[in-house]
């Protein structure tokens, strides 16, 4: 048996550590946290001072008792987890669940996976540092409160099964608040003046552009008819030095930003790639917002520049970090070993490290220097100057290996940057042509996942740790999608000189089309405009970023943890209860306008399945009609003749094939209904244009896609794609086809039937009681037993008998009221019957805006 145990969290990570100890070292992995906060209530013990209750979860217990078992028979257990809070809390964790003793207890932490640094890092062992845990612990109770106690109020006051947290909250008001700066933005055009101009001495062209820009198309056009017989000149010529700096190192938000934009990789992906390098050896912990390189490495990299691209690319630099709370001690992302352009791996992994390689490379290489000359061109008849500008590199430096990209949108495209022929002052240039072209103001660009997180960073909001994690929150809750949208087209106006005439003609172009964006849903919105009201803390910007603070003041112990919990929690309780017996139940309900057929007010809010539309009042005797909005619709920008146009739906076709044909729209969007089959229609197809022969057409595809693949136990066996990706359906089970091991569009006889026999043991074991009248069950689930009560999912509460959690055997004998009750304490109206409302008295009805024309 080895004397010493080496504890780590990833397999991975274990796997390339265990090759540079010797047979004195047993590494063995953890798995990540090996416990958490009970799942079942809160687990918080505010009057407690915050004390918590953790449990080891069902799929750990076998992993915590191989560790207790090798902890007990080595002579040292050494706790490896990442350097960062997490990594820190992780190694408290052991040390508390193992049972561990200081005396024989050792923390080590290194930044990268390679041979010396993990032998210093034996050399140099520390304690647990409990600064670093504490600020672990405050995040995590203080999302755990705000998740536990938020949640119940939108459950009540907007819609069932939402959620809300602190940094997640922020980051989808900060896309409802640029959303809405979008569809509030009113363009405005001016004309910008281009011209290009000959030397007179063959082909050389020089392009120019006039600075000011003109409001009005006559303004722009008597420009160019006073240019029609002027004569241009150069009236002034400067020729300067310019130089361009390299970027800093990779800090964790600047490499998303950067493979967001360079390899279109999204910031979960990118972190995941990231990882999957650093516990392969082959890059630095990627979870940092240090900018900082360490001497080995500032000399590691000085060596492969000037071995590679000679002395004069060198230049050595010392980078600070700006980023609130960062640590100098940490270093930036960057390759272990330098001398390494390339590494093995999936294609991810060779352009993320090809690009961490380059980043770190350049930022300590040479400026590139350039020369840049600006020409001022004056017209004989008019006082403005055109200017032309181009530059030559006279020395590449970093630009040899890297240049940075930029954000899309942030900057207008700018003449420049060409070389310009040879030029002198007072020289004559010949007009060939000058084009007015109407331009139009542009709003604010909507954020990708890359500019959020720069926008979450300028604002103090979060760490390197939760970016990613947040991000990924926001979407998998249904509060913002990302998904590109199709530009809408626009005409504007050109006017041409040429040839001495002054011609006008009306173009088109494509304009505001997005990829990749970040939009709030109608539900994100309206949850958004919610806590805004009432929990102005929880989404205010300065209030999280505070908050950040004080977690770092926490990890730096310059302050107590239980106090800033206290300072936090009073006020937002009182908020919390406040606000469940005042607030009003919220739809973001917008008044349309009249239905003309009617009379009848038209709305359009948030309802229990979705975005829809209303005609009439609900205190009418005659009850409103709905219909649902489609999903390029939202309650935010519907109008009332697109709202009117939905009641068209559904709508009949002729009957094919013996069964009812009909178009219509509901929760998932819009459909063909064949019979008893609803079938969604293609993606942007407009359901009111579809005909009878294309309603066949959908059909007859559905047909095919549905037709038995294979058979299992004398059923047939069809595939589909869905939400959650590729799938088979058998029996009415849907099993999802994994990634790996599978060929989707070639799946095997003995494929399918490994796949439905896994799903059909599962489901075998998933249901321990049901209640089918009542929709009730107690199912197994992947982190213990819960309640599954129609489509809710709810937790269940300890045993009133034991104080403890049910066993598998007490679940199977408990009584449904008892389970009832549990269901009431989480939806209170669970089993409230909706009585006919007496007839009343018809209200005045709102007063309906004004159509816009």
């Amino acid at each position: 048996m080895a004397k010493n145990l080496l504890i780590v969290e990833s397999p991975a990570k274990a796997k390339t550590i265990e090759g540079y100890l010797g047979k004195d070292f047993l590494v063995k992995s953890s798995y990540g946290h090996i416990r958490d906060l009970v799942k079942g209530d809160m687990a918080i013990d505010i009057k407690n001072n915050f004390a918590q209750t953790y449990e080891v979860p069902a799929d750990k217990k076998n992993i915590v008792a191989e560790l207790k078992k090798l902890a007990k028979e080595a002579e040292m257990v050494w706790l490896a987890s990442d350097e960062d809070r997490e990594g820190e809390a992780i190694s408290w964790h052991l040390f508390e669940t193992l049972g561990l003793k200081v005396e024989k207890t050792k923390r080590i932490v290194f930044h990268e996976i390679t041979k010396p640094a993990i032998l210093k890092a034996i050399d140099s062992p520390r304690g647990i540092d409990y600064n670093l845990v504490n600020a672990q612990q405050a995040r995590r109770v203080l999302d755990r409160l705000v998740g536990f106690e938020l949640s119940p109020v939108l459950w009540k006051k907007v819609k069932p099964s939402l959620s809300a947290g602190r940094v997640q909250s922020v980051a989808v008001r900060l896309i409802v608040d640029r959303e809405r700066e979008v569809l509030n933005f009113n363009a405005a055009a001016v004309y910008k003046i281009t011209a290009q101009f000959a030397t007179g001495k063959g082909k050389e062209i020089v392009k120019a552009e006039l600075p000011q820009r003109f409001e009005s198309e006559a303004d722009a056009e008597k420009y160019l008819q006073d240019c029609v017989n002027a004569k241009f000149d150069i009236t002034s010529l400067e020729t300067r030095p310019a130089k361009r700096n390299p970027a800093a190192p990779f800090t964790t938000s600047t490499l998303q930003q950067e493979a967001s934009r360079k390899l279109g990789f999204s910031v979960a992906r990118t972190m995941q790639v990231a990882q999957r390098l650093y516990e392969a050896g082959k890059i630095t912990y990627m979870r940092t917002d240090s900018v900082n390189l360490s001497e080995t490495a500032l000399n590691a990299a000085a060596a492969e520049i000037k071995s590679a691209y000679g002395d004069k690319y060198h230049q050595h630099r010392v980078y600070k970090t700006k980023s609130a709370g960062a640590q100098e001690a940490h270093e930036a992302i960057r390759p272990t070993y330098f001398d390494r352009h390339t590494v093995d791996g999936d294609i991810s992994e060779k352009r993320l490290y090809d690009l961490i390689w380059k980043r770190s490379i350049a930022s300590q290489m040479s400026e590139a220097l350039f020369e840049k000359t600006t020409a001022q061109i004056t017209a004989s008849t008019r006082k403005e100057h055109l200017v032309a500008e181009g530059e030559v590199l006279k020395f590449d430096g970093f630009l040899k290996v890297y240049l940075e990209s930029t954000d899309e949108d942030e900057n207008e495209e700018k003449e420049g940057g060409a070389i310009l022929p040879p030029l002198s002052k007072g020289q004559e240039l010949f007009l060939k042509e000058m084009q007015a072209t109407e331009r139009y103001s542009r709003p604010p660009a909507r954020y990708t996942e890359a500019s959020l997180v720069k926008k979450l960073e300028e604002l103090g909001i979060g760490r390197p740790s939760t970016y990613a994690p947040t991000i990924s929150t926001v979407q998998n809750r249904g509060y913002v999608v990302k998904e590109d949208r199709d530009g809408k087209q626009r005409k504007f106006t050109s006017i041409i000189l040429a040839d001495g005439q002054v011609k006008k003609e009306i173009k088109s172009e494509i304009t505001g089309a997005e990829k990749s964006k970040l939009f709030p849903t109608d539900i994100g919105e309206v949850v958004n405009d919610f806590l805004v009201e009432h929990f102005k803390g929880i989404v205010d910007f300065n209030f999280t970023a505070k908050v950040e603070k004080e977690f770092d003041e926490i990890a730096q112990g310059l302050q107590e943890w239980t106090k800033m919990l206290h300072s936090f929690y009073n006020p937002f309780h009182s908020e919390v209860e406040t606000t469940l017996e005042t607030a009003e139940r919220a739809t973001g309900e917008r008044l349309l306008g009249l239905d003309p057929a009617t009379g009848k007010n038209v709305y359009t809010k948030v309802g229990k399945f979705g975005p829809l539309v209303q005609i009439g009042e609900l205190d009418e005797e005659e009850k409103p009609r709905y219909a649902s909005l489609m999903r390029t619709q939202s309650v935010a920008t519907i109008t009332l003749d697109d709202a009117l146009e939905l009641f068209k739906l559904p709508f009949q076709l002729p009957d094919f094939e013996g069964k009812e044909v009909m178009i219509g729209v509901g929760r998932f969007g819009p459909y063909v209904k064949w019979g008893e089959s609803f079938i969604s229609l293609p993606k942007n197809e407009e359901p009111l244009s579809v005909t009878y022969e294309r309603a066949v057409e959908i059909i007859r595809q559905k047909m095919d896609d549905d037709a038995p693949i294979a058979y299992y136990a004398g059923l047939g066996v069809t595939k589909g794609k869905g939400r959650f990706g590729p799938f088979i359906k058998w029996n009415d089970l849907f099993i999802n086809i994994p990634a790996k091991g599978y060929d989707f569009d070639n799946l095997t006889q003995e494929d399918i039937n490994t796949l439905i026999g896994k799903k059909v043991e599962k489901e075998a074991n998933r249901y321990i009681k049901t209640w089918d009248a009542e929709k009730i069950s107690i199912e197994n689930g992947r982190w213990g037993p819960f309640i599954r009560f129609g489509k809710l999912m709810l937790k269940l509460r300890n045993n009133e008998a034991t104080k403890q959690k049910y066993t598998p055997e007490e679940l199977v004998d408990i009584d449904l009221e008892v389970v009832k009750k549990m269901i009431v304490e989480q939806v209170p109206n669970a089993f409230e019957t909706k009585k006919k409302a007496p007839a009343k008295k018809k209200a005045p009805a709102k007063k309906a805006v004004a159509k816009k024309k």
